[in-house]
């Protein structure tokens, strides 16, 4: 991504999060959606939005859905507070990535605990064998 890309999608991320916060009132909008990223096409015309959802499956895809339904209320008043030419055109997904980094660092947290374990077994029988 270029800087322009990369500025315009923290830009956009930003505004979007207040509009939500502060004039969509969707009833499905439960769990406190979070916009993680947003990624711009090369020619400003496509913004694709990650959002996380706290609670269970059925609530995110319900909160996606409704922010599905809301792109063109949003865009619209992205409109109003960016000065654009052109808009991009919304596009919501839910993040995986966080899901997949949260389980790899409970991966990560388990083999520390096992790699402190055999530590202090070898340890154990260290000090077993030289009193013995």
């Amino acid at each position: 991504m270029s800087r322009r890309t990369e500025r315009l999608g923290s830009i956009i991320q930003r505004e979007l999060a207040m509009i939500i916060l502060r004039e969509l009132n969707d009833p499905r909008l439960t769990g406190m959606p979070t916009i993680t990223r947003v990624k711009v096409s090369p020619d400003l015309s496509i913004a694709d939005v990650y959002v996380t959802v706290m609670g269970t499956e059925g609530q995110k895809t319900a909160a996606v859905n409704a922010l599905r339904h809301s792109a063109g209320l949003l865009r619209t008043r992205l409109t109003r507070e960016i000065s654009m030419r052109v808009t991009p055109f919304l596009k919501f997904h839910i993040d995986e990535n966080l899901k997949k980094e949260l389980e790899l660092l409970d991966v990560l947290r388990k083999v520390s605990e096992e790699n402190a374990e055999l530590d202090r077994q070898r340890s154990q029988n260290t000090n077993a064998e030289e009193s013995a």
